[in-house]
């Protein structure tokens, strides 16, 4: 049993990777887990965004934990009982508050410091996709997406969100999780857009179950902007 649990753990790193990055306060290395998942480490730090769906077993206890929303992709109790030691700090929006305990509030346009990173929650929201006429999947100001700043880079994770201006006005980001799955984000082709708006260095397509990321690729070849697809799915 020992053996099939670190089996099943290898194969996850093996699918998903660390990048490394390097800036002016050390190396930040992030490892994509699943979906919308991922693990940052710097300077003996583990964050996690979004620690939801994916294999956490042997992975580390977490310092600090964003959350942009309280969708079940996004937010998992146990997944959070078991990475949560009693001094981790949790931010998220109101919305998640309401249903766990022990959360620091941030909203859309607040920033807050902790140990060498800001962290600034900027609006996601759907601007034309919902359940029904006259309703989103996500409405603006209930959830978050970040943006992090760690010695000079800047990382953006956006959320569940559309094509938005709030996005598009985004200024000097490194390193960019854009989503692009439909109906609750948006299409790769309508992702590419947002991203030749705000020109970050290196994008990530995520939160992409079943989109052509190839198309997403395409439709930004020729701007000098490095798109990374990497195994978000085990697949």
């Amino acid at each position: 049993m020992r053996f099939a649990s670190f089996f099943v753990l290898a194969l996850a790193c093996m699918a998903a990777p660390a990048d490394e990055f390097p800036t002016s306060a050390g190396a930040v290395r992030i490892t994509p887990i699943q979906h919308a998942s991922a693990m940052l480490e710097a300077a003996g730090q583990v964050l996690y965004i979004d620690p939801a769906q994916g294999n956490y077993e042997g992975r580390p206890a977490a310092h600090l934990i964003l959350l942009t929303d309280i969708h079940g992709d996004h937010l998992v109790p146990a997944v959070l009982a078991r990475l949560r030691t009693p001094s981790t700090v949790v931010f998220a929006p109101e919305a998640v508050a309401k249903t766990v305990p022990g959360v620091t509030i941030i909203r859309n346009g607040e920033t807050r410091t902790w140990a060498a990173w800001t962290i600034e929650a900027v609006p996601m929201y759907n601007v034309v996709r919902g359940p029904a006429p006259g309703r989103f999947y996500h409405e603006k100001g209930r959830g978050n997406g970040y943006v992090l700043t760690y010695g000079g880079r800047r990382f953006y994770f956006a959320g569940d969100t559309e094509d938005i201006p709030e996005m598009r006005a985004l200024r000097n980001i490194d390193v960019a999780f854009v989503p692009m799955n439909l109906p609750y984000t948006m299409t790769p082709e309508e992702a590419a857009r947002a991203v030749r708006a705000f020109r970050p260095r290196v994008v990530y397509p995520y939160h992409s179950r079943g989109s052509d990321l190839h198309a997403f690729e395409q439709a930004l070849a020729g701007t000098g902007i490095e798109v990374r697809i990497r195994n978000w799915y085990g697949e």
